[in-house]
């Protein structure tokens, strides 16, 4: 069973959101992190830094006013 954990970045700008993600994935706790961001930069932000860091981008869904971004831990290409 895949365990999940929800950061609530809303209100915050860049850089926080994606420290805030780091630190989620860092924590090692949760196997699926879940994003919700208001910065216009995440959109762009999110997809590049998972790549980079070799994390999946499950999805990314626009949503009252944010983005909701599902990231899996380590499972990138």
């Amino acid at each position: 069973m895949e365990v999940s954990t929800t950061v609530d970045a809303r209100g915050t700008r860049c850089p926080r959101p994606i420290i805030e993600l780091a630190q989620a994935i860092d924590d090692g706790t949760a196997d699926l992190i879940v994003l919700l961001a208001d910065d216009p930069n995440a959109r762009v932000d999110v997809p590049v830094w998972c790549r980079l860091k070799h994390h999946q981008l499950v999805e990314a869904v626009a949503e009252e006013g944010a983005w909701r971004f599902t990231v899996r831990h380590g499972a990138g290409g």
